[in-house]
């Protein structure tokens, strides 16, 4: 029997049999120490430290971690993953766009002046020298958002060809407390911005500005002025001719309401409206006008990849996840600062990632499937290396089994709980239950699902092409102090440090004992995979798994 013939033989059996049975074998020995608490530290340390330059691709500093990487992968002995090489090429573009600092908005008779940073931020997508707009008519269109199983269309009975349109973040659902309405207070990929960017295109728009609320966005606007004409990068499709808007970016929710009483439209009335199934796009009687110049140019980034080549079904493949890059040099904070370590996000899951490569090459028995670590590029720019990875698979996706992704890890002390982000997805999520159980903890929901964690981390591009995929995060139960510390802990984060030059390693405030837990929990989950014959399947109601069934 063919190789690809076995393993879709293998999804009958699994359809037959209860998964947790299947799962419950696990031939290799678990007596190994699991994670080591210093090599985690010292990965972190020094991924993390001013020397990286905060791990931006086409930077000094991706030549120091990609070679950082490699030299420990090979120190563990593991094997090259791509064809004798630890190296997966990515091309793609960088494009810096230097924004004018003004737009201006006129009904005709009156102007309005709208400060770049402060107001609005935007970018392009297109590598012309220029891009001017000139009295460009704005729209406002909800959501943004095209959902047919919803019975919604936010540009129904309107043209958006020339324009730009302005929506709103997240989805109709968020705040409803609804569960069958856009899945409620958890985001859909519907209230991703990325979604919003890709249907504004299909519609042949000239551009979108998504208008950044807080709450449902998940971050302060002042992530956004992080990236204030700084270079983005992109996956390099010169060779292909698919229309790109002339620019994409958000405003504050104070320049939308200003947009809105010029155009002598109720602002909550309005929002109100765009909640609502017949809700039709409005134009606003306003136009815009403002300018960027362009430079892009070429370069190649590098996913690193290497693995254990499983002993009885090598051709089978358990893959783990990490982004190794981060933002590089940026706009300074006020003591002066301008590197983003990235020490959290994500020296932190690299790390962990190199250790759980060690586990498994010190444990006493080989995978009997493969197990491949894939170190990718470009997360911070929009998940731009496992994209690549995603289009242009080292191994079969057919073949491969689950994906389990690191983004973060937790820095806080024991947790009693482990966050399963977008939970209701896959099996996976069972087996960390258990896992969990046997050493008393537990799993628990994302306490704020409407911020669409789910897509916002590699995983989600192995979700997009069916392969099943676990992404965790640190949960909130603390050990000692309880739920409200654990959640205080967090809130902080977000706000002192996320995306700051502040996520730097610091030994006083970091307590990785529970790091140490989690990826220990993580690692187990992927050495009982590499040691079954079981599937995992997407859970029903998920919207990936007709993707897998499509792959059978």
């Amino acid at each position: 029997m063919k190789t690809k013939d076995l393993f879709k033989s293998l999804f009958v059996v699994q359809a037959i049999i209860v998964p947790i049975l299947i799962f419950s074998c696990n031939k290799a020995p678990l007596d190994v120490d699991l994670i080591d608490k210093s090599a985690l530290e010292k990965h972190i340390t020094t991924l993390a430290s001013d020397a990286f330059l905060g791990r931006m691709p086409f930077t000094e500093g991706e030549e120091k971690t990609v070679t950082y990487l490699i030299e420990q992968l090979k120190n563990v002995g593991l094997e090259p993953g791509n064809n004798g090489q630890y190296v997966q090429e990515v091309p793609l573009a960088e494009i810096t766009t230097t924004t004018a600092k003004q737009l201006t908005i006129s009904n005709g008779e009156k102007e309005m002046i709208f400060e770049g940073l402060k107001d609005f931020v935007f970018w392009t997508t297109r590598t012309d020298s220029a891009i001017r707009i000139d009295e460009v008519e704005l729209v406002f269109a909800g959501f943004g958002i095209v959902a047919p199983e919803y019975g919604w269309n936010d540009y129904k009975d309107i043209d958006v060809t020339g324009k730009i349109a302005v929506v709103l973040v997240n989805d109709p659902g968020f705040g409803t407390d609804n569960a069958g309405f856009f899945k409620g207070n958890t985001m859909t990929y519907y209230g991703r911005w990325t979604y919003k960017f890709e249907e504004v295109t299909r519609q042949g728009a000239l551009g979108c500005l998504v208008i950044h609320n807080t709450i449902p966005a998940g971050y302060g606007f002042n992530v956004l002025q992080n990236s204030w004409n700084a270079p983005k990068l992109y996956l390099d499709t010169r060779d292909k001719e698919d229309y790109k808007m002339a620019l994409e970016g958000w405003m504050t929710l104070s320049m939308a309401n200003q947009l809105f009483q010029q155009a002598g439209i109720d602002d909550r009335e309005i929002l109100a409206r765009a909640r609502k199934s017949d809700f039709k796009a409005i134009p606003l009687g306003l136009y815009a006008s403002g300018s960027m110049e362009v430079a892009a140019k070429y370069d190649v980034s590098k996913n690193v990849v290497a693995k254990i080549t499983g002993t009885t079904r090598p051709e089978e493949y358990i893959i783990y996840t990490a982004h190794w890059d981060h933002l590089g040099i940026g706009k300074a904070d006020e003591s002066g600062d301008s590197i983003y370590n990235g020490a959290l996000d994500n020296a932190s899951g690299t790390a962990a990632l190199l250790e759980i490569a060690r586990a498994f090459s010190e444990a006493p028995q080989a995978p009997e499937r493969t197990v491949v670590f894939l170190f990718v590029t470009a997360e911070e720019q929009g998940l731009l290396g496992s994209a690549y990875y995603a289009y242009n698979p080292i191994f079969p996706t057919t073949n491969t089994v689950a994906n389990i992704n690191l983004d973060g890890i937790n820095p806080y002390g024991k947790m009693k709980d482990l966050v399963l982000v977008g939970m209701g997805q896959s099996d996976l999520e069972d087996l960390a239950k258990e896992e969990l159980e046997k050493v008393g903890r537990y799993t628990a929901p994302e306490p704020n699902p409407g911020a669409g964690y789910y897509f916002r981390s590699d995983h989600f591009n192995f979700a997009k092409i069916g392969i099943p995929a676990l992404y965790t995060n640190t949960g909130i139960d603390h050990e000692e102090l309880g739920k409200a510390h654990g959640k205080t802990l967090q809130e902080n984060y977000v706000s002192q440090y996320y995306h700051k030059p502040s996520d730097a390693y610091d030994a006083e405030r970091w307590n990785l004992d529970g790091a140490v837990a989690d990826v220990s929990i993580l690692y187990k989950i992927g050495n009982r995979l590499a040691n079954t014959t079981a599937l995992p399947s997407w859970k029903e109601g998920s919207e990936f798994k007709a993707l897998r069934q499509e792959k059978k």
